[in-house]
């Protein structure tokens, strides 16, 4: 890999990652609400129903960070239809990651019987590194060009 690809891909590693604090504040808010306030005492509400509905938030905000900012370069449309395409891309990526983040949720609760809001913090290191790698590879990847050569 040529040194100016692996700056620009540490580059928007950088801005994906700072891109997701946002979401990340997003997502911890609605799970404080939610687990503390709404499913309190109800283990599939506070560990799962909450997590979704959190999770679904912060989809919201991190797409509209990596649609507008990050990957902003690899669109070559802006419509609604390109918008409605990635954001069903982005989200697709984003459930796998969702259930790598469960998974691990309930693993840490399980070994370490630590707060659902404690376990989130290293569930989010695993399932932010995996949204990486799809969205960079798979969601905005780089289009060809016609004559076969990597474009945008």
């Amino acid at each position: 890999m040529q040194k100016s690809k692996i700056k620009k891909l540490i580059f928007r590693f950088i801005a994906f990652t700072t891109s997701t604090l946002a979401g990340t504040v997003v997502d911890f808010i609605v799970l404080w609400v939610f687990s503390h306030f709404i499913f309190k005492g109800w283990y599939a509400g506070e560990y799962v129903i909450s997590n979704f509905i959190s999770f679904e938030c912060a989809v919201l905000a991190n797409f509209a960070c990596a649609y507008f900012f990050v990957w902003k370069d690899r669109i070559s449309e802006r419509s609604t239809r390109s918008f409605l395409r990635h954001y069903l891309g982005y989200n697709l990526s984003s459930t796998g990651g969702y259930l790598i983040q469960q998974g691990s949720i309930l693993m840490f609760q399980i070994i370490f019987q630590w707060d659902v809001l404690i376990c989130k913090i290293p569930a989010l290191a695993i399932s932010g590194g995996l949204n990486f790698i799809m969205n960079e590879w798979i969601v905005f990847r780089k289009k060809k060009s016609e004559d076969g050569t990597p474009g945008r």
